[in-house]
């Protein structure tokens, strides 16, 4: 096995923006405090737990203070947990509500004579307003170049009867399904094999809720900041798509000059790694600013991204090399060696474990000196593997089962037969949980396992087509 040490050239990407939305710190620090659970967006918007919107308006000149404290609040006497149309701190910087009118629209607060911080603040230039948002017009300068949407037409909520009428017809009926505890409060993005909608459905649910319009058939969907966003590649769109989840809209979207595929989270770092095999490129996304500031050059067409104690490692499917890159140490590129038909990676207890689709054999390799440590049989055709404690999953899509594996000593400690009948295609794991789900692309079911107990809790039919599945939390929307 060969051993190649490179350093990679990495570029940085800094931020173009003409007026970045990043809320000062002392700002950020007194809404989190006064209204615990606030959510401040990347592009500026602020987001109490009740839904209530706020946005901000950046003084010409920040006052110089020792201490932030509300200045003015109208109403009156007002404390931020009360949530006042506006509030006005001493440093000069406002928050405006955004409120109702009579007629449904999205405005703020219309006054007569406007107070001087709040006609001479502007929003940030990047924000993306609530849709339909109304300006009055003694406040207009408050927009700048900021582009505001009168309309809701940039909704991508869509009804899903009609799409889904004349497929439905040819399926099962509806049927009654008990809902497990561990999927309260939780909710499903299901990706399809004939349609470029990401379907959102509710738990024990048969029938999409909704549909989340897409611009191109995906070809990865990741939930990231607790369900309040999703990342979409698609095909032939060299960009990511950034979903609110909130109020149904593409937020925001990440030009990266050469087509995306796989997305690989991090929430540890509040990264994403995005490759391009294309490009021979992996992107880093800081999901806190939601932008791209990083390409990492890699050997090939990478694919089957895994990240584990620090190291990111990739499969070239050109030539079937597996590649690892140590993030911690300047970014070493390590040379793993050649592996037919893999199917899957994982890492655990500094083993690397390679699964081998077509000989339905696991690999495993002593990262330390990238020598042969063991090798032995697995379940059929091996799709997925995922890595929980010291236990490894197996997915074997042959015979739905998985296998419980021991990394401490590569033992197998049960089969979990999932008898759904189909064919078994993906295996994740619910974020900030410790639940996995298998999708059935053939038989259209998903089933959750619970990881710490190795076994199966439920299974559930889906009267759509499956392609991929992601859990994540419910998301309380906009009306």
């Amino acid at each position: 096995m060969r051993k190649l040490l490179i350093i990679l050239g990495i570029l940085f990407i800094s931020c173009t923006s003409a007026f970045a939305a990043k809320l000062p710190d002392d700002v950020k620090n007194y809404i989190n405090t006064a209204v615990p659970g606030s959510d401040v967006r990347f592009d500026g918007v602020i987001i109490f737990p009740s839904n209530t919107i706020y946005l901000p308006l950046y003084p010409s000149l920040f006052s110089d203070i020792s201490k932030l404290e509300i200045k003015e609040t109208i109403p009156a006497n007002k404390t931020l947990k009360q949530e006042p149309d506006i509030v006005i701190f001493n440093n000069d910087f406002v928050l405006l509500k955004v409120l109702t009118d009579g007629e449904g629209n999205r405005t703020v607060l219309h006054m007569m004579t406007p107070p001087l911080q709040v006609r001479t603040g502007l929003l940030p230039q990047d924000m993306l307003v609530p849709s339909g948002l109304i300006i009055p017009e003694n406040l207009k300068g408050i927009i700048g170049n900021l582009k505001i949407d009168t309309k809701s037409e940039d909704i991508i909520k869509v009804d899903t009867r009609e799409t889904f009428e004349e497929f439905l017809s040819e399926t099962e009926p509806e049927i009654t399904q008990s809902l497990i505890s561990q999927l309260k409060n939780k909710i499903l993005y299901v990706t399809t094999n004939y349609s470029k909608n990401i379907q959102v459905v509710e738990p024990a649910q048969t029938s999409p809720k909704y549909a989340l319009a897409q611009k191109s058939i995906p070809i990865d969907v990741k939930a990231v900041s607790g369900g309040k966003f999703l990342l979409v590649t698609s095909f032939e769109r060299p960009f990511v798509d950034v979903v609110s989840i909130a109020d149904s809209r593409f937020i925001k979207q990440i030009d990266l000059t050469s087509y995306p595929e796989e997305i690989l989270v991090d929430e540890a770092s509040n990264r994403a790694y995005i490759t391009s095999p294309s490009a021979s490129t992996i992107f880093v996304i800081d999901l806190k600013s939601m932008s791209l500031v990083q390409k990492i050059k890699v050997n090939g067409y990478c694919e089957k991204l895994l990240l584990s104690d620090n190291k990111l490692f990739y499969v070239d499917k050109l030539n079937h090399e597996i590649w690892a890159i140590e993030l911690a140490n300047d970014y070493e590129l390590k040379d793993i060696g050649k592996f037919p038909n893999v199917s899957a990676l994982a890492f655990s207890n500094n083993k690397l474990y390679i699964s081998s689709r077509t000989k339905s054999r696991i690999a495993v390799i002593d990262y330390s000196t990238l020598g042969l440590a063991n090798e032995f049989t697995t379940v059929n055709k091996p799709v997925a593997m995922l890595v929980f404690d010291n236990n490894i999953y197996v997915l074997g899509a042959q015979n739905n089962e998985l296998q419980r594996i021991n990394t401490n000593n590569d033992s197998e400690i049960s089969t979990i037969p999932l008898g759904t009948e189909g064919f078994s295609t993906g295996f994740h794991r619910i974020s900030d949980t410790n639940l996995g789900v298998v999708a059935d692309m053939k038989s259209n079911k998903y089933s959750i396992i619970d990881l710490s107990k190795g076994r199966l809790l439920k299974t559930y039919t889906l009267n759509i087509p499956i392609k991929d599945i992601i859990i994540t939390n419910k998301i309380k929307l906009f009306e």
